[in-house]
């Protein structure tokens, strides 16, 4: 088993469209007004409309309404992505910090408040993990 998509509900696709576009330098692939998908190497990010939810039965999903997931892209430099991103007003919650576990992270949040961890393998030890 793999993971194959990471699915967000939304009230407004477009704006989490642009906002995943802007973050991951990626362009989604439209499929209805309701969904878009972001596809990269490790796995889709899909974006779905409010509408989409009764597909999967009334109230199965809340938009904007996440405590517990961060979504985590790998990044080749953390640094030089906070100054890209702070450039365009991007909601940051953490500046680059080296964690005790190897890498160097950013946290912003998504404009429906969900958490996005942008991070680079610092220490040799998780160099190694994300270079296999």
């Amino acid at each position: 088993m793999r993971i194959s998509s990471l699915r967000m509900i939304t009230d407004d696709v477009a704006r989490l469209v642009d906002f995943y576009e802007h973050v991951t330098g990626l362009t989604a692939a439209w499929a209805t007004p309701d969904f878009a998908e972001i596809a990269t190497p490790a796995f889709t990010l899909a974006i779905g409309g409010t509408r989409t939810v009764a597909l999967f039965g009334p109230g199965a999903a809340r938009p904007a309404d996440n405590h517990s997931l961060i979504v985590e892209f790998l990044v080749d430099d953390v640094d030089a992505e906070y100054k890209r991103l702070v450039d365009r007003s991007v909601d940051v919650v953490a500046e680059p910090t080296d964690m005790p576990w190897g890498n160097r992270s950013l946290l912003v949040r998504d404009p429906d408040g969900t958490l996005v961890n942008l991070f680079t393998p610092v220490t040799e030890q998780a160099i190694a993990k994300w270079s296999a």
